[in-house]
């Protein structure tokens, strides 16, 4: 009787190596697996019968949608009712800071023109002073000229030689175009007495420096009678605030201001006072 033939199963060229052999399932894990997968099926089948069953029953409608879309609308509408109010503020702030900056600008501009006008204030000041200053100055100095022409004499005059008065003129318009000053006395520049007074000096007449007591010299001439050397006055006889010589013609010559200096004038255009006659 021949022997069962036995196969041969080839073997891997690593199996004699222990780490690469399988390990054979115990009896215990086979049995475990065995009963997992048995469970496995009879869940699945329970899952099955479950889900036939819910399906045979009706379906009926929640309220928790509507209230979750009511919820919703509500959250929306108070959100867009807060932006809307930021909105609102920021608007307002940027009002206010507006407000704030236009005002800031204005104050500015008021200051500024406050200070503009203290400045120009006290420059007004400044200058008011200084020309009363001037004015008491040129007061004490007529006051003292005066005193000394009334002590030495000033109505009184002698008649100098002939040809006095052509000295008087000639001189007098070889000081056109020379400047006013006031208090001036000379050469390229004169007030209207301080002329007047080195004019006649050419001839040996000696008049008192200022204007007031130069209408008081030499003897009263009517206007209608004025003749070349008399001296034309301005004002009250005595209180004179300018002075000139007539030249002939409807004509004078004096010192008028700043702005003209030494010319030569219509008598027409600027009519005298009084007028005096030392020559």
């Amino acid at each position: 009787m021949k022997e069962p033939l036995v196969p041969v199963v080839p073997m891997s060229h690593t199996a004699h190596i222990r780490s690469h052999r399988k390990p054979r399932r115990s009896a215990t894990s086979t049995i475990a697996m065995r009963a997992g997968v048995t469970g496995g099926i009879l869940s699945m089948a329970a899952a099955g019968a479950s889900a036939s069953a819910n399906a045979a029953e009706p379906v009926t409608q929640t309220i928790e949608l509507p209230t979750l879309t009511a919820d919703m609308a509500t959250q929306v509408a108070q959100s867009a009712d807060a932006t809307q109010q930021a909105a609102a503020n920021y608007e307002l702030r940027a009002e206010r800071d507006a407000a704030a900056a236009k005002a800031a600008t204005e104050a500015k501009k008021d200051l500024a023109e406050a200070k503009k006008k203290a400045e120009a204030k006290k420059k007004a000041a400044e200058a008011a002073r200084k020309a009363a200053a001037e004015r008491a100055t040129r007061s004490a100095e007529r006051a003292t000229l005066s005193a000394s022409a009334s002590a030495s004499t000033s109505t009184s005059t002698t008649a100098p030689a002939s040809g006095s008065v052509a000295t008087v003129v000639a001189f007098l318009k070889a000081q056109v175009g020379d400047a006013y000053v006031m208090g001036a006395t000379g050469p390229s520049a004169w007030d209207c007495s301080s002329l007047v007074q080195a004019a006649y000096k050419q001839v040996g007449v000696d008049l008192p420096r200022v204007s007031q007591d130069q209408s008081m010299a030499g003897t009263d001439v009517p206007l209608s009678d004025v003749q070349v050397g008399d001296i034309l006055y301005w004002g009250g006889k005595g209180s004179a605030y300018h002075t000139g010589v007539y030249i002939g013609d409807g004509q004078y010559l004096d010192a008028a201001n700043p702005s003209k200096g030494v010319v030569i004038q219509d008598l027409s255009g600027y009519p005298a006072s009084g007028a005096v006659r030392v020559l």
